[in-house]
């Protein structure tokens, strides 16, 4: 046994073995998750085990590298835009952090190591404890401090964010589901098709590209039935008593369709989706930006746009959905209009499943040089974005342009996970072996005012967003709990949250605020180091 335990790779992936399978057992349907690996990973650095030297490293460039690629496409059209409810609530959400950590940090004596470990663990941001470890191994040669600060607060973080977003509605009396009808942003439910039969005798004649009722009731009229067989909508079709169509939505919006035009049918016609609809992304910067309504595409490309997958969700889009890059759209039209689209926005047949190792190596060898450049301060000092900003910077320029040259910016999503997680647990072993040996003197010392003060780190700016989001933005409750679960970078809240609607609204505020969270926390943990220091 003792020659096993000391073989540093069977030691590593025992503890991502052993992490993982502590993460995954859930209470109540929380879960540690991948961070499991850290409290694996600090128990054995208590015990003195060991594992390859760099590993650290490796992950944290693979790691911080995928989170920018993955958040480029949104970070910086989400700050150009004045105003943004979101970005502004997820700013609001990390600047409230920070503060109050820097208070209660000044206030109760603990270091600015484990007060930046408490900020990332109280808002479950491992970029945050990324950022903060390289700062502290970089002044003072060790991160021990700030692997422990997180496993304390970390916990609670993750049980925090999730009871108030179950809580906040039932305190305050809000009906969700009610909630979720007047909300006006987003459709609701898993998406399905359905057959409808027209009745309404007003919309005799009304051409049904022009009908705007559609938007409102989150529904994509994809296609008309001729000749016994289901054919794209062109720009020229028309409502007509008896004539039917196919109508894309959640069952409780088809309801409304079928409400408001007719009724529903089940006639079997042909129809052909081998050659009629298609999987697109969209790469083209120009593009990029505009929202359906502005782009007209039925009578300026003869296509529709059924659907939108954007950051691992798929919804409806109505017509002032802004396309985005990197957005993966379901296209309906003839294959000839849908070729003709294909090429006007950028589409790489190969972008969507395959993973460009090279552009991947390009990416984080550039990021790793650019961490290492040396900018000089007022009275000689000097700061470095380090492993940790350098990769982070690269990535979101890279996923922001889409291309360098001949290098992708784009990892297609089942690939960017597997490399994300990779680097997150590497990292997260690492942390905990270094933090481990530290771990039980510094419980002792800072234990329970640790855990209280990543309490108070966890609930303060929540409420604050809250009552901001609520009363100030004037957000729906969904919009605004959906916001605050991406300003934590909380995903076990955004499941809390959705399981109680059948709202899309959280979802789509997650994915707004989530990427503006991201970049924030990693420079607030750097922040809290500089104001209380090493």
């Amino acid at each position: 046994m003792d020659q096993i335990l000391h073989q540093p790779l069977i030691v590593l992936f025992g503890i991502i073995f052993l992490g993982i399978a502590l993460g995954s057992i859930q209470i109540k349907g929380l879960s540690l998750g991948l961070s499991g690996v850290l409290f694996a990973a600090l128990l054995a650095g208590h015990h003195g085990l060991k594992i390859p030297g760099g590993v650290g490293s490796l992950g944290l460039a693979l790691f911080v590298y995928c989170v920018g690629l993955s958040a480029g496409n949104r970070f910086f059209s989400s700050l150009a835009k004045q105003g943004s409810k979101l970005a502004i609530l997820s700013a609001i959400i990390v600047g409230a952090g920070a503060i109050v950590t820097c208070l209660f940090g000044k206030l109760l004596g603990v270091p600015g190591g484990i007060s930046s470990g408490i900020f990332a663990g109280a808002c479950t941001s491992t970029p945050a404890l990324a950022a903060a470890s390289e700062v502290m191994s970089t002044v003072t040669g060790q991160s021990s401090g700030v692997s422990i600060g997180y496993g304390i607060a970390y916990p609670f973080g993750v049980v925090g964010v999730v009871l108030f977003v179950q809580l906040i509605p039932r305190l305050f009396k809000f009906n969700l589901t009610e909630e979720a009808r007047n909300f006006k942003g987003g459709s609701n439910g898993s998406i399905a098709t359905k057959l409808i039969r027209v009745t309404r005798e007003d919309l005799n004649g009304t051409n049904i590209s022009t009908c705007r009722i559609m938007d409102k009731i989150h529904c994509r009229i994809t296609r008309i039935v001729k000749d016994n067989r289901l054919f794209p909508l062109t720009p020229r079709d028309e409502f007509h008593p008896g004539v039917e169509i196919l109508v894309v939505g959640t069952k409780k919006d088809l309801r409304m369709a079928a409400d408001y035009l007719g009724e529903m049918c089940d006639n079997p016609y042909a129809i052909d989706t081998d050659h009629e609809r298609r999987e697109l992304i969209l790469t083209s910067p120009s593009y990029a930006g505009k929202t359906i309504k502005e782009l007209d595409l039925l009578s300026n490309d003869s296509i529709i746009i059924s659907r939108i997958s954007r950051l691992g969700f798929t919804f409806i889009p109505t017509g002032s959905t802004i396309l985005q890059r990197n957005d993966v759209l379901t296209v309906v039209g003839t294959s000839e209009k849908i070729d003709q689209y294909a090429q006007k926005i950028g589409h790489r047949s190969s972008a969507i499943n395959a993973t460009d190792i090279m552009s991947l190596a390009f990416g984080l060898c550039a990021g790793i040089i650019l961490g290492m450049v040396e900018v000089g301060l007022p009275g000689g000092a000097s700061i470095s974005l380090g492993t940790a900003g350098g990769p982070l910077i690269v990535a979101l320029i890279m996923g922001h342009f889409g291309k360098f040259g001949p290098f992708v910016g784009y990892i297609p999503r089942p690939s960017r996970v597997l490399l994300q997680d990779l680097g997150l647990v590497f990292f997260l072993a690492d942390a905990g072996i270094k933090g481990g040996a530290d771990l039980v003197v510094t419980v002792q010392q800072y234990g329970i005012t640790v855990f209280l003060m990543g309490m108070l780190v966890t609930c303060i700016p929540m409420f604050l967003a809250y009552v901001i989001g609520m009363r100030y933005f004037k957000m729906n409750i969904l919009e605004c709990l959906g916001g605050i679960c991406g300003g934590m970078t909380s995903t076990p809240a955004l499941g809390a949250i959705a399981s109680k609607t059948d709202s899309q609204a959280p979802v789509v505020s997650y994915a707004t605020a989530y990427p503006v969270a991201l970049i924030l926390m990693t420079l607030g943990a750097k922040t809290i180091i500089s104001v209380l220091g090493a």
